[in-house]
């Protein structure tokens, strides 16, 4: 369908199934591939690449952020200027986002490459645990420039209405980065090496597919002579840096976190944290593939001034994002035993043990993590980067921070109590931003309608 027709004239709730629907299932078979990582790796090469891993995977993250930044805050005044029929704006703003994607991926990928081992001693690994780590890091390093591209290209497949075919797309790299993975540890008896290996083989075919349908002309964005200007760059960085300071943040919180616990808790602590971290790469994707997907809709509508259709549109987000996050806290609260056997495998009662206890605090956490997140997604359509910036550094960094200072004394207890503080926190900081931006919002129509 073509994106114009879908994103104005589709009725609402018809629209939301359509595009969030096939938005989440995307999503997850995205994030199914790293919890199929972390179970292959932690059930066949052990606890000790397990911890790796995640010792690494912060630092993997900050080198995927940085093409996000691109991807995502190119996306808002992509969608914005095609709603308001500036289709030329819209494929120049498309043409240079891929290459500063390609670029930034060439130049952090080398910096990650030559610092991994200072890195990894930095937060405290030594011996197999350091050298595994290195090896991890520096596989997604080598093969950054033709990696990191690949969720922009799901952003931008999503404003060209290509939904489904996005969605395919994504459980094309999930089912390859898991057949490879499966393969290069059990059968070829590669390092933890290879899983890095296979993630990124599956991420360079998918770019590579997406990048050949945009060259085909037949997409409503099309390549074109890229015209930088300095106005447009900081657009782009304006309107992408919420979610890249979430993950950013979020990435130096996983350190900080990895490195007290590593001190504290040893090695099976932070192989506990990892199991959190799985399991909410696991819901947080729903959460993002329904809200992110409607993005496009909602800044569409926004550019075209139709405000009760965005009004519409996000009261379905917010509605499907509680049900999602509710239904999940109920599973990981009930469940605990089972989801920390999937990682756990053979290990210690005494780690197993751990990991229950953690699930169970940090099943609390979704109970109000879905209004914020739906807030942020929401003020970011908008093109309101400083609320949503907001909101995902106090989700991602500050809370977290402040609340490890104030439950310090419990010990481990304090971090695994850690995350639900953080997101009740941020649920009331998110409220009162949309509160106050509404009050604006009302405002400014109000002036411009007295004004005419």
């Amino acid at each position: 369908m073509e994106s114009k027709t879908l994103f104005a004239k589709t009725p609402p709730l018809k629209l939301f199934f359509i595009a969030s629907f096939p938005g989440a299932v995307s999503m997850l078979a995205s994030a199914l591939y790293q919890l199929l990582d972390g179970m292959l790796v932690g059930q066949i090469l052990g606890e000790t690449s397990f911890a790796a891993l995640n010792l690494a995977m912060p630092f993997v993250i900050i080198n995927f952020a940085l093409a996000d930044l691109i991807g995502v805050g190119s996306s808002v005044p992509i969608a914005m200027n095609l709603g308001k029929k500036k289709d030329e704006e819209a494929n120049n703003i498309f043409s240079c986002a891929c290459l500063l994607i390609v670029g930034t991926g060439l130049a952090i990928g080398a910096v990650l490459f030559a610092a991994a081992p200072v890195l990894m001693r930095l937060m405290g690994a030594e011996g197999v645990l350091l050298a595994e780590a290195v090896s991890y890091m520096r596989v997604y390093a080598l093969c950054s420039p033709v990696t990191t591209i690949v969720f922009a290209m799901d952003n931008y497949l999503r404003i060209c209405g290509k939904i489904r075919f996005s969605m395919f797309l994504n459980i094309l790299m999930s089912a390859m980065i898991a057949g490879l993975e499966f393969t290069f540890l059990r059968f070829l008896r590669f390092g933890i090496w290879g899983a890095a290996l296979a993630t990124c083989i599956g991420m360079a075919t998918c770019a590579l597919i997406a990048l050949f349908r945009f060259t085909r002309g037949r997409l409503q964005l099309r390549f074109c002579r890229p015209r930088f200007s300095l106005a447009m760059i900081r657009r782009i960085v304006s309107c992408g840096s919420p979610n890249f300071l979430n993950n950013i943040a979020g990435r130096i919180t996983s350190i900080l976190m990895n490195t007290i616990l590593l001190r504290v808790g040893g090695q099976s602590a932070v192989s506990v944290y990892g199991i959190l971290m799985y399991v909410e790469g696991f819901i947080q994707p729903l959460l993002y593939g329904m809200c992110d997907s409607l993005q496009p809709a909602v800044s569409f509508n926004w550019g075209a001034g139709d405000r009760k259709r965005v009004s519409a549109i996000e009261r379905c987000c917010f509605s499907a994002s509680a049900i999602v996050s509710l239904l999940s806290s109920a599973v990981i609260f009930f469940l605990p035993g089972v989801l920390a056997g999937v990682f756990v495998g053979n290990g210690a009662p005494e780690y197993f043990a751990m990991a229950v206890t953690a699930l169970r605090f940090f099943a609390l956490t979704y109970l109000t993590r879905w209004f914020s997140f739906a807030v942020q997604s929401y003020m970011l359509a908008v093109e309101n980067p400083l609320g949503a910036s907001v909101i995902s550094l106090s989700f991602a960094l500050i809370f977290p921070v402040l609340l490890i200072a104030a439950l310090w004394p419990l010990g481990l207890t304090g971090i695994w109590m850690n995350f639900a503080g953080t997101s009740l926190l941020t649920g009331l900081l998110a409220g009162f931003i949309l509160l106050r931006f509404q009050r604006n919002s009302r405002k400014a129509m109000y002036c411009s309608t007295d004004s005419n």
